[in-house]
């Protein structure tokens, strides 16, 4: 509005006419804003037109058009929106637009041979000029936006490539050591002249200028700092007394402060500072807005990450102190069947039990060999090879040169499960094969027996979390996906008097990602 009536004050006046550039302000307002900012820039410019020149022949023809015209701009922003051509169509547009003002002008403006002869003079330029006008003036406006949206898109890019590369930093949580990997990062992609993250007592690391005062593990002593880490929202200092560094010879002028969080509760800052007073920008601003919410949510996996480590760990105490007290008094018992007869044998058997309970209650690291789970399930096989003799067979097809480790733990089980419920419930007893196939992402571990196996009414529910049966299965399965991802879990084949086959996928360590 504001700019039509601009455009009718630099208006040329022309028998009792003005010959202006008032439509130009209301109609690209109309093609941007739309209806609304259409009709109030058309109603504000066109009043305007009519209150100065009362009377005055054109002065109603002239406020109408400019109203109608706003109006026509408004419902046509939808249209240049989908516009492949924008300045074309405002051209185009802006044209029609004038055309319509002089045949209002024909039509209203009295008499009629006196409008005839002011569109014969005003027609023609005014409908080219303004037309052009509105077209610059998209063009400029548009241009304006491209390069908008292009720095967006850059800081955008450039937030994920942060981001990307500060990932296994923050995955090992907020310290000095991630800290300062990750200012280092920032310091060498960005155009700040320092990086900082602290926690909510001291700074953390550190880089750029200020870096011999500002030093890792000083504590927090800025207000501003205090403040971002008080309410949880980010603040930018434009000035080196708003900063407020305690030493005189500081070079940091501006700052932006961004809290760092993880889920509702503040647990540190980053601040990305420059050294000329109010020269954050916007597109800076926005960038460490971003990386400032991108690394609360990288925060916030690794503390997933470490709670689901924590479960896992209490999963797999869980499972060795379920190891069954019965096992241990039949082994002692067949132990002390022997040591008469079979002393030598009985001595063997001692050992592999010696060897069992050491591996399944000793700590552990998250990870074992493949061959030494193997060594483990031995013990336990030789065991109870030597209470059921020839009732229990087994086959070991595992090549020597596989490269696999698993956690401890997770095979075991699978083993036993077979032993007890299918070989032992079978008559006259049968085989467990124990295989590892290893493929090109992954091995595959397989416990297949030919026992009593199980209907498929029961294989349906047995890793469902409600079922009663299946706990030893359910919980390597929930292992498994916890440490992969769910699309490892457990495969379970069986038919009912045929046997049981069990395979699980455990992926190389480079395929492997953190979930």
């Amino acid at each position: 509005g504001i700019y039509g009536i601009i455009g009718t004050y630099t208006g040329i006046p022309i028998r009792g006419a003005i010959a202006n550039a008032r439509v130009i302000g209301v109609f690209v307002g109309g093609l941007l804003g739309g209806p609304f900012v259409g009709t109030l820039s058309g109603l504000i410019a066109g009043g305007h037109r009519y209150l100065i020149d009362i009377g005055g022949f054109t002065a109603f023809s002239c406020a109408l058009s400019t109203f109608t015209e706003g109006i026509m701009a408004g419902f046509l922003k939808k249209e240049i929106d989908k516009s492949e051509n924008k300045v074309l169509f405002a051209f185009v547009t802006g044209m029609v637009a004038e055309v319509w003002q002089m045949l209002i002008i024909l039509t209203f403006s009295k008499p009629f041979s006196a409008a005839f002869e002011l569109v014969k003079i005003i027609g023609i330029p005014m409908i080219l000029a303004n037309g052009l006008g509105i077209a610059v003036c998209i063009s400029i406006i548009h241009s304006v936006m491209k390069d908008l949206e292009r720095a967006e898109a850059f800081q955008a890019q450039l937030a994920l490539k942060i981001a990307n590369k500060t990932l296994k930093y923050f995955r090992r949580g907020l310290n000095e050591e991630t800290a300062l990997e990750v200012v280092n990062i920032i310091n060498d992609m960005t155009g700040v002249k320092a990086v900082a993250i602290t926690d909510k007592e001291k700074i953390l690391a550190h880089v750029g200028l200020g870096q011999a005062h500002h030093l890792a593990g000083s504590p927090i002593r800025t207000s501003l700092t205090k403040e971002v880490i008080q309410t949880g929202k980010y603040v930018i200092a434009n000035s080196k007394a708003e900063i407020d560094c305690e030493n005189p010879e500081c070079e940091l002028k501006s700052a932006i402060i961004i809290p760092l969080m993880e889920g509702d509760k503040v647990v540190g800052t980053l601040k990305m500072y420059k050294d000329q007073e109010n020269s954050i920008t916007k597109v800076e601003s926005a960038l460490a807005l971003g990386l400032g919410q991108l690394f609360s949510t990288q925060l916030e996996l690794s503390k997933i990450d470490y709670q689901s480590e924590l479960l896992a760990k209490s999963e797999l105490k869980a499972l060795q102190a379920q190891i069954n007290p019965h096992f241990l008094f039949n082994a002692i018992n067949t132990i002390v069947s022997l040591i008469r007869t079979q002393p030598g044998n009985a001595r063997r058997l001692l050992i592999h039990l010696s060897n069992y309970f050491r591996n399944n209650l000793q700590e552990t690291s998250n990870e074992v060999n493949l061959h030494m789970e193997i060594e483990n399930i031995k013990s336990y096989l030789e065991i109870e090879k030597a209470r059921f003799g020839d009732k229990l067979n087994v086959i070991y097809d595992i090549p020597e040169n596989i490269d696999c480790t698993l956690p401890p733990l997770l095979l075991q089980p699978l083993v036993e499960n077979a032993v007890k419920h299918g070989i032992f419930e079978k008559i006259d007893g049968g085989t467990v094969e124990i295989r590892a196939i290893d493929k090109a992402k992954e091995t595959e571990l397989i416990v297949r027996d030919d026992g009593v196996g199980m209907s498929q009414e029961l294989l349906s529910t047995l890793l469902d979390e409600e079922a009663s049966t299946g706990i030893g299965l359910k919980n390597v399965n929930n292992r498994l996906k916890t440490m992969y991802g769910e699309k490892y879990g457990l495969i379970i084949e069986s038919e009912l008097g045929y046997g049981t086959t069990v395979k699980m996928r455990i992926p190389k360590k480079e395929r492997r990602i953190a979930v």
